[in-house]
């Protein structure tokens, strides 16, 4: 049996979210028809309205933010000599929750995709190398997922920074904490060993 119209279009939208399928689809849909109010829905409309017309890429970094230059731009207290390259925002939340880098970031906007259609000029490229001319940087860290399209963005950025005396690093990859070896997949046993530090 199908679903009226409306509620079909409706169950599409959520589809569209990454990592949401029919069933996941649904029942958001059926919450929000049976447990949001009229003033909820509107509520709810006038949210993701405002969060579309308010929030941007940062000018300088391209997190997102509503206030241009962001918050982390603006902060004199942060180190001016690392850059920390990662492929969108919520690398950056997830970094600064962690507490562990203090430096600047540089919001990629996703990865290279040739499959998919997206080369460096679909990336914020050009402007991270622009941000590179400042002398005040030593250390630009690449910190892209491993994952094919990662890996290929980390590879097209190094090659794009060679000759320049900056430190080109790589984030370590390798075996979480807790990690099984015995459920470990190549790539990650690999990058494991390739990451290895004096003991």
């Amino acid at each position: 049996m199908r679903y009226p119209e409306a509620l079909d279009r409706l169950i599409e939208q959520f589809r569209r979210f990454p990592g949401i399928g029919q069933k996941t689809a649904e029942r958001y849909a059926l919450f929000l028809i049976d447990q949001f109010s009229e003033e909820d829905i509107v509520a709810f409309m006038e949210t993701l309205h405002r969060v579309k017309s308010e929030i941007a890429p940062c000018t300088q970094c391209g997190h997102l933010t509503d206030i241009q230059p962001c918050t982390l731009c603006r902060d004199d207290r942060r180190k001016t000599t690392t850059m920390l390259v990662v492929e969108d925002s919520r690398d950056v939340i997830v970094i600064e929750r962690a507490g562990l880098y203090d430096g600047q970031y540089h919001v990629l906007g996703g990865t290279l995709a040739p499959s998919r259609g997206i080369g460096p000029e679909d990336l914020r490229i050009k402007p991270l190398l622009e941000r590179l001319k400042d002398d005040r940087f030593e250390e630009v860290i690449l910190a892209m997922n491993l994952s094919d399209e990662g890996e290929t963005t980390a590879m097209y950025l190094n090659r794009l920074l060679e000759g320049t005396d900056l430190l080109v690093t790589r984030i370590a990859h390798g075996m979480p904490a807790g990690g099984n070896i015995g459920y470990a997949d190549e790539v990650t046993l690999f990058k494991s060993l390739e990451g290895r530090k004096k003991y």
